[in-house]
């Protein structure tokens, strides 16, 4: 039964009110999706990437049969894999080429998995990963994410080093940001908490709207008193549209497709290029296929229904692939299911599929008009900051939940939860070679390392004082 949700799975909302569900979801993705191409830069395209993550979304739910409720974003964990690509590459059309292959790699690595599910089943997934192993990592995925959320609530000033750590010094600017944020933050905390009917279903949008009220009312009276530490909101975004006048062209443009530039570099491929894309590629799809499952088996205990199940692992897994791969055809950037969108569903309880199937299809239109695109490009990253306190605080907190429900005095399911914890939020990433294993991944593979051998060594203590017993 589905747990205590506003919306389940198969309700469908009233149009309208689905249309603002739908920009609600799209503010909670929107940050990451975007910041991939440009950290990745080669002229990657940010409303390409937007329009690849809608069609990969589209693709996740046509596989699950529209019973799975999360949105496909531009994933992190391949970022190296696309600077690797480029850096392989003899031009910069073969680079967006190898984007290409590499994510068709990826979704092959996921089918594969996919068909080993479809005929051995889950069983043996869930003895791999019980919840003394899926609980911290789950909740491990949302504290490592608290950095990112506190740095872009501090997101105008510098960290002062101290000592082994590191801290904000607190300028005009800092504590404007600081203040945007937690407008933001306490909007969100009290519409979700107390607010009633349309208001509980919508926190984010109205936390967001409040938070950038504040934050225009400090830019104006920077612009007036020329103080730049007050200007909080970049215009430049809507600038850039206006630059040439104001013309049909700049408020509806085609964005920089990935395949487009990738069909000239078929020129330039060579076979050790490819060697190079896969090795970039494959490892890492294994790492993302660990996340998948920990995204999943969270997703399972908000809505109360067990996605592994039903629809099955094999179908999410086929969509994750086969979505990835349509996302990076069109933005060039790989997707994974998004912990944004899960955190989304559990503080609104609005599970309805037909909500993401809206929030994707929004992503696909928004991308061609640039004035909304820079509207979002204009939301400073400290409002985004408050908004995220909460998102990844829910993830981490439904992890501690989970762990809830293992029995901790036994020293098998203690250690095996410190062995992610205390590695994981520490950091412990590392590079091979040019594969990037992240520190949740890491942290996943030494937990289920533990895991095994403690409950090994476990059962073979219990057969053999058995036979000592019958001895």
């Amino acid at each position: 039964m589905e747990n205590n949700l506003v919306y389940g799975i198969h309700d469908k909302p009233k149009f309208g009110a689905m249309i603002v569900f739908a920009i609600q979801q799209l503010l909670a993705i929107m940050a990451a999706t975007i910041a991939v191409p440009a950290i990745v830069g080669n002229g990657m395209s940010a409303s390409a990437a937007l329009f690849g993550a809608g069609v990969g979304t589209i693709v996740y739910q046509l596989f699950t049969k529209f019973r799975s409720p999360v949105f496909l974003g531009s994933s992190f964990a391949f970022i190296g894999s696309m600077a690797a690509a480029f850096a392989g590459a003899a031009s910069m059309s073969l680079g967006y080429l190898g984007l290409l292959i590499g994510a068709a790699f990826a979704g092959l690595v996921y089918v594969i998995i996919a068909l080993v599910v479809k005929f051995v089943g889950v069983g043996w997934i869930n003895k791999l990963m019980p919840a003394a192993v899926i609980g911290p990592t789950v909740a491990l995925i949302g504290l490592s994410l608290a950095g990112a959320a506190i740095n872009d609530v501090f997101s105008y000033g510098p960290k002062v080093a101290h000592g082994t750590s590191s801290y904000f010094s607190m300028s005009t600017s800092l504590w404007v940001s600081f203040v945007c944020a937690i407008v933001t933050l306490f909007v969100v905390i009290l519409c979700s908490t107390y607010g009633k009917k349309m208001t509980k279903l919508i926190p984010f949008i109205i936390g967001v709207l409040a938070g950038y009220a504040v934050a225009l009312v400090f830019t104006a009276i920077g612009y007036a008193t020329g103080n730049d530490a007050l200007k909080v909101i970049d215009f430049t975004p809507f600038k850039a549209l206006t630059a040439d006048g104001v013309t049909l062209s700049t408020f509806f443009t085609l964005p920089d497709f990935s395949f487009l530039e990738a069909i000239k570099g078929i020129k330039d491929f060579d076979a050790s290029y490819l060697a190079t894309v896969a090795v970039a590629y494959i490892p890492v799809a294994f790492v993302v296929f660990a996340e998948h499952l920990a995204d999943h088996k969270n997703l399972s205990s908000i809505i109360g229904k067990d996605l592994l199940e039903e629809p099955g692992l094999h179908r999410t897994l086929l969509g994750d692939g086969v979505g990835s791969f349509a996302g990076a055809f069109f933005g060039g950037c790989p997707n994974t299911t998004y912990g944004e969108s899960v955190g989304c569903v559990a503080i609104t309880r609005n599970a309805s599929v037909c909500t993401i199937t809206t929030t994707a299809i929004m992503a696909i239109l928004i991308a061609f008009v640039s004035p909304f695109v820079a509207f979002l490009d204009s939301i400073p990253g400290c409002v985004m900051g408050g908004v995220c306190i909460t998102l990844y605080g829910f993830i981490a907190v439904s992890g501690l939940k989970m762990i809830q429900k293992v029995d901790l005095e036994n020293n098998a399911n203690l250690f095996t939860v410190a062995a992610i914890l205390i590695p994981g939020i520490g950091g412990m990433a590392m590079a091979i070679g040019k594969v990037y294993i992240t520190n949740i991944a890491c942290a996943l593979i030494l937990g289920i390392i533990v895991n095994i051998l403690l409950n090994k060594f476990k059962k073979a203590d219990v057969t053999e004082n058995t036979e000592e017993a019958d001895k």
